[in-house]
């Protein structure tokens, strides 16, 4: 049965029964629809005591194969709520993109799924749309005002905010505006990105209120005089206009589960290309609601983890209590040097060849100051034996470890009831928190660190437009800002086809991109873009909508 189909079957209960049992007064409730509604938390009472502890998801490095870290992330917290505990999850929003291209979506699978799911992969409650709204209201007003008179000195060969889509179009990666003659605006060189990897979405992820929200937008620097001076939104003096277009979306989205525990789902950066989290309103909504709060961070650790305690962890006051990294067997054995389609047959060689890029991650995570668990994805193909080696070879290393079936037996089953035993078990021991790097350390060092201490690389390369613009960066005075790489997430070099633990490699830095808004420094790494194509078969060729309106073909 597919996901689609055990969505549809699924006994979903009306939003507010959802809001009631999680605490959520009906005044700060607003549904859209019958299924799914918008919180304002501004009307959300204090819970007497502590916030919520939060249990950090991440991964192995995935491989196409499909490892299923949001399964387990919606399969642990109904496992939690399963053994008693106050629960809700923090989820990242599907970006179009990957939804009609080859990814897949964002709301897990089988029995541990977040629902309507159907609607959440696509429209959802409007959010990307309001999001790339902002993002090209301000790139219109860039060009309106070079239009108009040019009061900012803007120069056009220099404007760097790019226009976006919630889709993969690689067509408009590079683009050219403002052809047709003087009424048509200025001609100049333009491109897009897609939603998921704009600034507006870090910006609208990393905000911790509608104040800072509006002080985050206007520090974005959309592009540079034509004596190479730095241009704010706040110099354009439309700040308040973005911040009016986010209001709505800005407010966090509550959902469902299967098992009917409460999930709130906002914003949707990707790791590969962003930081990769979900919103910090959505966060601490969740931990002013729930006791603990399960929520993810994309892609392997190396990406979404590192991002999540570097950067997230910094803007606001959202460090993990504990975390888990989630690893299959498949993508052991693909990690060990197994091609996709031999991936069910047994494999002990390339199974423990492959435990090598478990191992970088869970001791990486070790380096932030955490004990992570091991969540052990079990699909069907996987045997006992397999499963009880990988539970032996984690205790030889000294890692906390569980295997779960949450596709299969979730929904409140007992699938991955030792699973939330290992993370309540980690819940209870200390923690020593601490970032890899200090925010006063030079950016070329940061990276540095970051490529050296997490990837495993010898040595960083950065090209001739990437070491001018790490001067650019220091004498703008942006130097103090952290770190967001962008790079493959199927290996921990840039190059997409080094899998399992490679040694002895360099990460080439092409160019830096500086996110003043969002507060941090982008590398671009390899051959990573931030407008992504579709595939040769894309997925939207086995979708459509049956005679009553139903989904069909949505994973």
């Amino acid at each position: 049965m597919s996901d689609l189909e055990i969505a549809r079957r699924a006994a979903i209960r009306p939003i507010e029964e959802i809001a009631d049992a999680a605490g959520v007064p009906r005044d700060a409730l607003e549904p859209y629809g019958r299924y799914k509604a918008k919180i304002d938390p501004t009307l959300l009472a204090d819970r007497p005591g502590r916030p919520g502890r939060v249990v950090l998801v991440s991964a192995m490095s995935p491989t196409p194969a499909g490892e299923g870290k949001s399964t387990c992330t919606v399969g642990l917290a109904d496992s939690l709520a399963r053994a008693g505990q106050n629960v809700m999850i923090a989820l990242r929003e599907p970006s179009l993109g990957p939804v009609l291209g080859m990814k897949g979506g964002a709301a897990g699978g089988g029995y541990s799924q977040v629902l309507p799911m159907d609607e959440i992969n696509l429209h959802f409650t409007g959010d990307f749309h309001a999001i790339t709204s902002a993002n090209n209201a301000l790139a219109a007003l860039v060009d309106n005002s070079i239009h108009q008179g040019n009061p900012l000195n803007i120069d056009p060969r220099r404007v760097t905010f790019r226009r976006v889509l919630d889709m993969n179009d690689r067509s408009l990666r590079s683009v050219v505006v403002g052809l047709g003659g003087p009424a048509e605006g200025t001609p100049r060189q333009d491109g897009f990105d897609i939603t998921a990897a704009s600034e507006i979405m870090a910006v609208f992820c990393l905000a911790t209120d509608l104040a800072d929200l509006r002080e985050r937008l206007s520090r974005i620097t959309f592009g540079y005089s034509y004596d190479r001076k730095p241009l704010t939104v706040a110099q354009l003096g439309v700040e308040g206009a973005l911040t009016l277009l986010l209001k709505d979306a800005f407010k966090p989205n509550l959902v469902q589960t299967i098992a009917g525990t409460p999930a709130l789902v906002h914003g949707g950066p990707f790791a590969n290309i962003a930081h990769g989290c979900n919103s910090v309103v959505a966060t601490q909504t969740a931990r002013r609601l729930a006791d603990i709060v399960v929520t993810e961070a994309g892609f392997g650790a190396d990406l979404g983890a590192e991002k999540f305690l570097d950067i997230k962890a910094r803007a606001a006051d959202v460090a993990p209590d504990a975390v888990v990294i989630v690893a299959t067997i498949r993508a052991l054995k693909m990690h060990g040097g197994v091609d996709k389609a031999d991936l069910a047959g047994p494999n002990a060689a390339a199974l423990e060849a492959g435990t090598g890029n478990l191992l970088r991650h869970v001791r990486n995570v070790e380096k932030f100051g955490y004990s992570p668990v091991v969540a052990i994805n079990r699909f069907a193909t996987d045997s006992d034996a397999e499963l009880d080696w990988l539970l032996g070879w984690c205790a030889s290393q000294g890692i906390a470890a569980a295997a779960a079936d949450v596709w299969g037996q979730g929904g409140g089953g007992p699938g991955g009831d030792d699973l939330a035993a290992a993370v309540l078990a980690a819940l209870d021991q200390p923690t020593d928190f601490h970032h890899l790097y200090p925010l006063e350390q030079p950016v070329e060092e940061k990276i540095r660190t970051i490529v050296q201490e997490v990837y495993g690389a010898d040595n960083v390369d950065f090209s001739v437009p990437a070491l001018r613009r790490l001067a650019e960066i220091e004498a703008n005075g942006w130097g103090g800002l952290p770190v967001c790489m962008a790079k493959t997430q199927y290996s921990f070099s840039d190059d997409a086809t080094r899998l399992g633990a490679p040694s002895g490699f360099t990460v080439h830095v092409r160019d830096l991109i500086p996110r003043t808004g969002a507060g941090f420094i982008i590398a671009l790494t390899g051959a990573i873009m931030t407008m992504p194509g579709l595939p040769k078969v894309p997925g939207a060729l086995g979708m459509d909508v049956d005679a009553d309106g139903n989904a069909v073909g949505l994973f």
